[in-house]
């Protein structure tokens, strides 16, 4: 049996001006962009999304996660 993968988004990072560089770590919440593709899908798009968006200040990912 073949296993599944969720793709999503988050950053890794929250604004906190107290912080040195106006941030400070914190996984925020997960905006799936995919759900139950195959690991090889689950990679090209998590590739794809990391390769044409900037991460910026939160460092905005993609990522994936076993369904």
């Amino acid at each position: 049996m073949e296993t599944y993968y969720n793709v999503f988004v988050r950053n890794w990072y929250k604004r906190n001006p107290a912080w040195p560089g106006g941030r400070e770590p914190g996984a925020g919440p997960k905006r799936y962009l995919r759900r139950s593709v195959t690991y090889d899908d689950a990679r090209a798009i998590c590739r794809e999304y990391n390769d044409s968006h900037d991460p910026g200040l939160l460092s905005r990912k993609a990522e994936f996660e076993e369904a």
